[in-house]
């Protein structure tokens, strides 16, 4: 008989498998708690249900963390997994800590379909998406090591954050990523505030309102240029949803959500490329037309090997800052992390490097 697997059911599936054996609908909510709460995965251990019970649970189900092929941790104490699924596919996951608190990066598809020219994610083709398990088991994976179980209240935690910008397209994943999100934010178990969790896309604009709509976590955009033109260069997906499209999707999950929920344009810094005072004055007046609350994510550009891009230097990703902060917009230089284990923005990779 074929197990079923727990971690990635919702609540209602998780109740309809209990009722499936037999058992009363109330024994989920326990499971969930076990699972979620506790993070436990032998059910020898879970010792509010009896004998017999946790008997029948091991004979018709499994609870499993993905496999740790290897580990890394940088000299900045950024934690990197290569994490391997059943079926032998691997992803990345990255846990970047701060002083008292920290982001995990959850990868959401093997490899990526959007091909954006300066990712090292994106030179990895599309194998498959992810499921909502699959996507839940690597935080659980990173809480495992951190020894964060049961779930700590939000002032005591170091995994503090969840940022949906590792391998692969969210958006292109939007059913089992929202399903995760749910269950990653909910309450009863694992409990990270829809506050504290960030969704990166590259802009599939049909789908952006979903962000709003279904989940209510904070939206993050790699926006990388101030046009159309400059976009397509470097992201392709821009010849499918361009920049108009894109800021229009914007208007609508801040319909939903509220101006006041600002909504974090990503822009890579590439030398002599997008990192002109022209590029800044052009940027600031696309803000302005669309009318959206906006901040700005500067990031210093990692190298890969065989990327042909290059770091804009200091000064120049200095100077757009001030031009960004002195139009009225957060323009934070976002500091590079885990470099030397390839654990930074656009460097993740699922095979051994």
């Amino acid at each position: 008989m074929e197990k079923t697997e727990l971690i990635g059911l919702s609540k209602d599936e998780l109740a309809a498998q209990i009722e499936a054996i037999g058992e009363k609908p109330f024994r989920a909510k326990q499971l969930w708690q076990w699972i979620y709460y506790r993070g436990e995965t032998d059910f020898e251990k879970m010792s509010n249900l009896s004998k017999d019970l946790r008997a029948k649970l091991a004979e018709h189900f499994t609870i499993t963390r993905p496999k740790i092929v290897t580990e890394q941790i940088s000299s900045d104490k950024t934690h990197k997994w290569l994490l391997e699924f059943a079926d032998g596919q691997r992803i990345e996951t990255v846990y970047i800590p701060e002083e008292d608190r920290g982001a995990v990066c959850i990868s959401t598809q093997v490899g990526c379909a959007v091909g954006c020219r300066f990712c090292h994610t994106g030179s990895q083709k599309i194998t498959r998406n992810l499921t909502a398990g699959e996507i839940v088991s690597q935080f659980m994976v990173a809480r495992d090591a951190y020894g964060e179980w049961p779930s700590p209240t939000s002032e005591t935690r170091y995994l503090s954050n969840i940022v949906v910008m590792g391998m692969g397209e969210p958006l292109h994943n939007p059913d089992n990523v929202i399903k995760a999100l749910k269950i990653l934010s909910d309450g009863e178990g694992i409990a990270i505030s829809k506050r504290r969790i960030t969704l990166s896309t590259s802009g599939i604009a049909p789908k952006i309102p979903l962000v709003a709509t279904e989940l209510g976590v904070k939206l993050a955009i790699s926006l990388h240029a101030p046009n159309d033109e400059k976009r397509s260069q470097i992201m392709p997906i821009n010849d499918r949803f361009c920049i108009d499209e894109v800021l229009k999707a914007c208007q609508k999950y801040q319909d939903v959500m509220g101006f006041s929920r600002m909504i974090t344009f990503e822009y890579l810094m590439l030398k002599d490329f997008n990192d002109s005072p022209e590029d800044a004055k052009e940027l600031i007046a696309l803000m302005k037309k669309y009318k959206l609350g906006a901040k700005f994510n500067l990031i210093p550009f990692n190298p890969w090997p065989g990327c042909n891009y290059q770091p804009s230097s200091n000064n120049k990703v200095h100077a757009f800052s001030r031009m960004l902060e002195a139009a009225g917009y957060e323009a934070p230089i976002r500091v590079a992390r885990g470099q030397d284990i390839l654990a930074a923005c656009g460097q993740l990779k699922s095979k051994n490097q």
